[in-house]
């Protein structure tokens, strides 16, 4: 029986990798915190390991009592309240982790790293938009995607230097589906009868749903190559208020007030938004690295190489996304 190892399993995406591992047969190890929630992974057969990415040596002896056949590294953070935790958990968290894996694992056959289409920032921002591709030269403007693109660069590094260490990139675009938090407060918003959106240049978006993002791990895992890069969406490019659209439809068409502000607004909200964080010590969605991301006008990327190179092929638009999420939202009482 093959086993794998899921850090990040109590999260959005991790716990659906679990999910699928599961149903392949696999010993599935799932890697947590004390203070996870484990409301996603309550499946008999998890086996469940506490590691601590933060500290070289105690994760070496977490690890070397097992012995794995891939690693899936989902575990990290998207929102904190200071610049250097974003390294500290994304960048760092994976470099100890890799290091560990070498020395702990010889028989280790795939590690498959889920970084972001954040990486690259606002690129090929000339309207018309045309695609993000690998061949761009990163231009991240989140802390979120300098953390993404340094522990990736970290990886391309220990290639470089001759090592043979099997890992693969994944490279999503905006994930949703059911159990995801930031586009539930979109769907829970329309309900409220309030549409908020910025910016008056137009804006092309993509989006993957979290059953194609776990499609390309497992492919990933059975014949990633080896310091490959895969931008995954669901193969189409949407305007800005296809989502909201779909959600109100799927709440059955509530009057909405759509308010469509100026970029200079979401500057002056986040940036205050930022600063409670920072004063009250609570972490919250309205921040710096938000109206960046909401800024950015151009979210196509090149799905061409996971297409031919793993065989790669979306299932899940976002129309049928969208009625999938809203269901779960509401048949587990958060709508």
């Amino acid at each position: 029986m093959q086993r794998i190892l899921v850090t990040g399993a109590s999260g959005f995406i991790g716990s659906f990798i679990v999910e699928e591992a599961l149903s392949r047969g696999m010993e599935v190890w799932a890697a947590v915190r004390g203070s996870s929630s484990k409301a996603f992974l309550t499946d008999p057969r998890i086996h469940f390991i506490t590691l601590n990415l933060g500290d070289p040596a105690q994760l070496r002896e977490q690890l070397s009592q097992h012995a794995f056949d891939y690693v899936v590294h989902a575990a990290g953070v998207t929102k904190c309240l200071h610049a250097e935790d974003f390294h500290r958990v994304n960048t760092q968290g994976t470099q100890h982790l890799v290091e560990a894996l070498m020395e702990t694992q010889p028989s280790l056959q795939r590690f498959v790293y889920l970084s972001s289409l954040s990486i690259f920032g606002p690129v090929r921002e000339q309207q018309p938009y045309t695609e993000i591709s690998d061949s761009d030269t990163p231009q991240p403007n989140t802390e979120y995607g300098r953390s993404k693109l340094a522990a990736e660069r970290w990886l391309d590094t220990l290639a470089a230097q001759g090592n043979n260490f099997p890992y693969v990139v994944l490279r999503p675009t905006g994930v949703y589906g059911p159990r995801e938090r930031d586009y539930f407060m979109m769907a829970k918003s329309i309900r409220q009868h309030v549409d908020f959106s910025v910016g008056y240049t137009p804006q092309d978006i993509t989006f993957v749903y979290v059953t194609d993002v776990v499609q390309a791990v497992m492919l990933a895992l059975d014949h990633g190559r080896t310091g490959g890069k895969y931008f995954l969406s669901d193969g189409e490019v949407y305007r800005s208020r296809a989502f909201s659209d779909y959600l109100q439809r799927e709440l059955g068409n509530p009057w909405l007030l759509r308010i469509k502000a100026p970029l200079w607004v979401l500057r002056a909200v986040t940036f205050c938004g930022e600063y409670w964080g920072r004063l009250t010590g609570k972490v919250t969605a309205l921040n710096n690295d938000k109206y960046h991301i909401m800024s950015q006008r151009n979210w196509r990327c090149d799905i061409r190489p996971a297409i031919d190179e793993l065989g790669y092929q979306p299932q899940v638009g976002l129309e049928e996304g969208v009625r999938r999420a809203v269901r779960w939202y509401q048949e587990n009482h958060w709508l």
